[in-house]
């Protein structure tokens, strides 16, 4: 079976060392310690779960519990109806055609500012991927001037042309301190006010989406944060808006800034909006908004194809009914990995973790709604012996989810290594399905108890809990050149932005979560654990959760500052990951209410061409 699989089993359970960002809080009411060895080993050995040796009490009448999801909205009728006119030849030709035309725009703009806008645009419109020649070899000639201190002091002045210089270049993982925005702060900590309100909101804002590109220790960028939020706030308050001195448009992007980062958003998500924001531009380029809107409709055709292959897929497994307790989301999966990964050359990066995610709330549901705490014993234990043995005297239900995700799992492998490297992937993509479940059945063992952990230690278990891990597995091997030995090498110089990243997929849902699961009756959030570990207000404690989320985009931001073109791609699909669950949990459960927010990015993704 070729070496023992080690996905990130030296972080397990990860010790309570790595909760050293909780130090000085903002909040200052109490320092985190770090734990002894004595006491790390101790946390592992309590929050140990090998079942191996315990007996199984089976429990085959019980009172099942409910979320009560509504069933699916996405009809497999509705998604096999979709339909695109996009998907034919001369609409490829036509875009080929005008990528050659954009391409000419960067010889006509001679200007840093205009130059510096069109590359922003076409990020912002999704077009990076033609681009990447022309844009790497400007960002290059611009870090030149940046480095040498040559740029126009007419530009140099400018805080606008400054932040978006330092954010493209700081994307695309050039070396450039953030020393050039602190010039623009007053001795108070505030941004220099220009005489022009349109200017200045402009500014700002410009400022606020360079600011989340910090990386630790940067304190420049934590104060431009602060000062971007407070000025903007200040300013441009529903109350005090000056409609004759501040454009629609530029309100607009204020909003669309303070609500979420463009940082922190899925880039593909986005590109509908920005298309809106760009038809305003008064030097709006039409031929490069015809590419966007030509480039958006042809891969939103691949998508629905896609969407239709997979519905068919789910249709076929025939475990729905069986599986009826838990949420029926194929198309919401699908919608994560889309985010994840849109282009169309990474049609097999969605169809895995599509799978992989309604797998992930399959088993997510079995362990927090629907199985006695006796049942998740040997349903725990077939995993960890990937065994249908330990199911023989469990509901039908445990038996069929084991048995289809059993199957996915060794399909997904062959499709990574085929025959003559099966053996290489197989084991880990299995080890990462055994940390999931065992994850969860920590979990449920506190819930069980009664149990509320202390932050650090729910941390410790709930970024595997998150998923993070088994999906970000996924990823890596699809974006692999070619399969070998050396994974465990990769595993371990990436674990702690792996364990980062589903730090952020784990607190974004329990922001979005804990109101609807405190009402059920789940397992303690961390917003809960904070709650009743320093015995404070749920304000605070959501204060502190989102002071975690932006420390780790800090080591994400380290992590990925890249410019190895063979790591790129994972890196992408990793920040990607984190956006995602942004997206999910911005207003609430996107997995367990269908007909919000979700439902629209849904509606633009695979529904509505522009």
């Amino acid at each position: 079976m070729g070496p023992s699989p080690t996905l990130v089993t030296q972080v397990h359970i990860l010790s309570a060392s790595r909760c050293g960002l909780y130090k000085g809080c903002e909040f200052g009411q109490q320092e985190y310690q770090e734990p002894s060895p004595s006491q790390q080993r101790e946390t592992m050995s309590q929050s140990d779960v090998n079942l191996s040796s315990q007996s199984v009490i089976i429990v085959t009448e019980n009172i099942r519990r409910s979320a009560n999801y509504k069933p699916n909205i996405w009809k497999y009728d509705f998604l096999q109806s979709l339909v695109s006119k996009y998907d034919k030849e001369e609409f490829v030709m036509q875009l080929n055609k005008r990528v050659m035309e954009v391409k000419g725009l960067f010889v006509e703009e001679a200007g840093v500012l205009k130059k510096l806008e069109l590359v922003d645009w076409i990020q912002k419109l999704g077009l990076a991927n033609y681009f990447q020649k022309e844009i790497n070899d400007f960002l290059e000639s611009i870090l030149a001037y940046v480095k040498n201190s040559h740029i126009n002091p007419s530009v140099e002045q400018n805080l606008h042309v400054s932040a978006l210089c330092f954010r493209l270049l700081r994307q695309h993982g050039y070396p450039v301190l953030p020393d050039i925005l602190s010039s623009f702060l007053d001795e108070k900590g505030k941004v220099m006010r220009k005489s022009s309100y349109v200017g200045y909101a402009k500014d700002v804002v410009e400022l606020l989406e360079a600011s989340h590109l910090g990386l630790e220790g940067e304190k420049i960028l934590d104060e431009a944060k602060t000062c971007a939020i407070k000025s903007l706030k200040d300013a441009f308050s529903l109350t005090s808006i000056n409609v004759n001195q501040v454009s629609t448009l530029v309100v607009e992007k204020m909003v669309h800034a303070l609500e979420l980062p463009s940082h922190w958003r899925v880039p593909w998500f986005d590109v509908k909006w920005h298309v809106e924001q760009y038809k305003k531009d008064e030097r709006m380029e039409p031929i490069l908004l015809e590419l966007a809107k030509l480039n958006f409709n042809t891969i939103q055709a691949t998508l629905q194809l896609e969407v239709k292959e997979l519905s068919r897929w789910w249709e076929n497994l025939g475990i729905k009914k069986e599986l009826s307790f838990a949420r029926n989301r194929l198309v919401e999966s699908f919608m994560c990995a889309a985010g994840v990964a849109f282009e169309p050359k990474y049609k097999s990066v969605r169809k895995w973790l599509t799978k992989v995610i309604i797998f992930v709330l399959v088993i997510d549901d079995v362990y927090d709604i629907h199985a006695s705490f006796e049942e998740l014993k040997p349903f725990t234990m077939a995993f960890e012996r990937w065994d249908d043995k330990e199911l023989e005297e469990l509901p039908e239900y445990m038996r069929i989810c084991f048995h289809a995700l059993k199957d996915a799992t060794n399909e997904i492998a062959y499709e990574i290594g085929g025959e003559n490297n099966f053996h290489l992937v197989f084991p880990y993509l299995k080890k990462a399905w055994i940390d999931f479940c065992e994850a969860l059945y920590v979990e449920a063992k506190w819930y069980n108890k009664g149990y509320i952990p202390s932050l650090q230690e729910y941390l410790s278990n709930a970024w595997i809990s998150s998923s993070g891990p088994v999906i970000l597995l996924h990823s890596y091997f699809a974006t692999m050149h070619q399969v070998t030995d050396a994974i465990d090498d990769f595993l371990h110089t990436y674990e702690d932005l792996i364990y980062n990243v589903s730090l952020v997929i784990r607190l974004c849902n329990d922001l979005g979560t804990t109101v609807a699961e405190r009402e059920r009756g789940d397992a303690a959030s961390s917003v809960l654990c904070y709650m009743n570990q320093m015995n404070t207000s749920e304000e605070k404690a959501r204060k502190h959760i989102q002071y975690i989320i932006h420390e780790a985009w800090k080591k994400i931001n380290g992590h990925c500052s890249s410019q190895v073109a063979s790591v790129e791609p994972f890196l992408t699909q990793v920040m990607n990951a984190a956006r995602v669950a942004h997206t999910l949990y911005q207003n609430g459960d996107g997995f367990g209410i269908q007909d919000r927010d979700i439902k629209k990015h849904i509606l633009s993704l695979v529904v509505e061409p522009l």
